[in-house]
């Protein structure tokens, strides 16, 4: 049988694929609201005070998460996005995303496609649909998500639309970490925490130690028929 698949394959005909003309870089980064793009969008000091944030730790005030709500709202839609979410890793393995719409209907009749510092800050999913790791009472199922500056966001196309996703840790209504970030932003606080005043003997103006994880893993393409003919590639 693998003879016979392994001769299918050799004689097959090469596949034609029609990739875009376009460079990478003439596309990479474009649904991303990176650095560059926050200068476009954010005054210059309400730039500097969210860098500050990303590079030094520093909390940013309700004003402040007003006027980048407002600037994330305006490029988000600029791209066709109409909805927002607070994008999460779960205790389950894969991602979690509560979804908002920007319009918001007012109390006169009329409405407004509207993002507030609120709404960027902090969401309530119920959190009795994740894993939470023990017994609560009803009124502390709710979990909480929470902005995390220091991962940009990003426009996530679907087929029902786009959405603006922002990522966020997740914690239980008694502070627990329900997600994988939140333990790692707490890991890399504690290596930067110890590794700069090892920084500081080399370079006495160090004033942030970054981590990075790099990782190191190899892939195998295999044709589909060769891997059916393969029990041990089937059950692996």
């Amino acid at each position: 049988m693998q003879n016979d698949v392994l001769s299918t394959i050799l004689n097959q005909h090469d596949i034609q694929v029609d990739g875009s003309p376009e460079k990478v870089s003439a596309y990479f980064e474009e649904l991303v609201f990176t650095k560059s793009t926050m200068k476009e969008y954010l005054s210059k000091d309400v730039y500097g005070e969210v860098i500050e944030c990303i590079e030094l730790g520093k909390k940013i005030n309700r004003d402040i998460a007003g006027h980048v709500a407002s600037a994330m709202r305006s490029w988000a839609m600029s791209h066709g996005a109409k909805s927002y979410t607070h994008w999460f890793q779960p205790l389950t393995g894969a991602t979690a995303e509560k979804h908002d719409s920007f319009f918001t209907p007012k109390s006169d009749g009329q409405h407004i496609e509207q993002f507030t510092g609120d709404a960027l800050v902090q969401q309530e999913p119920d959190a009795s649909s994740f894993p939470n790791g023990g017994i609560r009472a009803t009124f502390e199922a709710r979990g909480y998500t929470a902005w995390d500056p220091s991962s940009p966001a990003f426009i996530l196309e679907l087929k029902a639309g786009k959405v603006l996703c922002i990522p966020t840790i997740f914690i239980s209504y008694t502070g627990e970490a329900l997600d994988y970030k939140a333990p790692l932003l707490k890991s890399i606080h504690f290596l930067e925490k110890h590794a700069l005043p090892i920084a500081r003997m080399f370079d006495r103006h160090a004033n942030r130690v970054q981590p990075t994880l790099g990782w190191e893993q190899e892939y195998f393409l295999v044709d589909e028929r060769m891997y059916y003919a393969r029990p041990d590639l089937v059950m692996a």
